[in-house]
């Protein structure tokens, strides 16, 4: 019987309390048993306050995304629904890496997680033990995508392509690694 979770990855403008709005939504399904992984959503999108107020965000500095694509990019709000009925098809669960970022901005735009799982971000800090560079945040700090993988993966190199599907399919095969080692849990 397969154990089907979605991974979910957005791409953003911004942080949300500085305006940010989300540009790309990529939702990926992730078979616990198997490992299988199959992208299910998958889109560039655009929301009112960038498309009147375009500007030069990290994000198109940092990914091959342009602000053309998004200006040209369907409305999010257009998006809504079938974003939420994807979720909603998901009952055993969603997660994201550092899942407060992403779930934040989407629940912001009144998108609801019917079941949360565990972040992990949060489930691979111990694990890979790099040191906090501020002790009052804890012993370990979060670590980036980029340095769970080569914790996790050490024998392929990766470098995150700040998109959706992409970021949330390699997401996904690291949440299978964390539920394969028992840190990840339904």
């Amino acid at each position: 019987m397969s154990k089907q979770i979605a991974v979910v990855d957005i791409e953003t403008t911004g942080f949300l309390n500085d305006g940010g709005t989300i540009c790309e939504v990529g939702i990926v399904e992730l078979d616990l048993n198997t490992g299988g992984r199959r992208v299910v959503f998958d889109s560039l999108c655009v929301e009112e306050p960038f498309r009147s107020n375009p500007f030069n965000a990290w994000i198109f500095q940092n990914s091959d995304m342009r602000i053309d694509d998004v200006l040209n990019a369907p409305l999010l709000q257009d998006l809504l629904e079938v974003i939420q009925n994807t979720l909603n098809s998901y009952p055993l669960g969603v997660t994201a890496y550092n899942k407060n970022f992403d779930f934040d901005f989407l629940s912001s735009r009144s998108i609801s997680i019917p079941k949360e799982l565990e972040c992990p971000m949060k489930l691979a800090t111990p694990i890979c033990g790099l040191p906090s560079r501020h002790p009052s945040h804890g012993k370990y700090k979060w670590p980036k995508f980029e340095e769970a993988w080569a914790h996790f993966f050490p024998g392929e190199p990766y470098v995150e392509a700040h998109r959706g599907a992409d970021d949330a399919m390699h997401e996904a095969r690291l949440v299978h690694k964390l539920y394969q080692m028992g840190d990840f849990v339904l």
